[in-house]
């Protein structure tokens, strides 16, 4: 998976074969192809790179996930959401990048990144949960308008506008996802 991630970042989607991400990863093509077709592969390197793990399971019940919501202090909850995503991003937000640009052109790849976005919506709604549940969203708002509004927040599009366009360090942008988490959600 870290050597399709590489590959498929580095080329992009038209640019690497299976045989490009074989011979990164030391392998035959053969075993590469085990992994199901070039989308397949794409799409599971994308989820490898950003969770840690491959699948459209809720990232709610992923380890790390699960021990940062056990955190009983809101100000370690919300810097540990803030640092899982803003690594989980820096990992995986050129990947998306080529992502997003493989399903423009990729009708079946096209919909398995609609269910990846069903999925990001669906951990979005546990989010809110948690973050009502910790006195830290305002009830008086709709769960679904906090839900996409906190998942453009935590964008990859948005790590690669603010780290990767405007230079900003990565403690600045956790910094700056605790804060607009809590200004937006409050």
């Amino acid at each position: 998976m870290d050597a399709a991630a590489e590959r498929f970042t580095v080329a992009g989607y038209t640019g690497t074969s299976l045989a490009d991400v074989a011979q990164a990863a030391g392998v035959s093509v053969e075993t590469v192809k085990l992994g199901g077709p070039k989308r397949r592969l794409l799409l599971n390197a994308f989820t490898h790179t950003f969770a840690g793990r491959e699948g459209l399971e809720s990232l709610a019940s992923h380890g790390p996930v699960a021990d940062i919501t056990a955190e009983l202090d809101n100000t370690r909850y919300l810097a540990g959401i803030a640092h899982f995503v803003a690594e989980s991003n820096r990992r995986s937000s050129l990947l998306w990048t080529t992502l997003l640009s493989a399903a423009a052109s990729d009708a079946l790849l096209s919909n398995e990144l609609d269910e990846l976005q069903r999925r990001r919506r669906a951990d979005m709604l546990v989010l809110v949960d948690e973050l009502r549940s910790r006195g830290l969203a305002d009830r008086a708002q709709a769960r679904e308008t906090i839900a996409d509004t906190v998942s453009f927040i935590l964008s990859p599009e948005g790590y690669n506008q603010l780290v990767l366009g405007a230079k900003w360090s990565q403690p600045d942008y956790e910094a700056w996802l605790t804060r607009t988490i809590l200004l937006t959600c409050g």
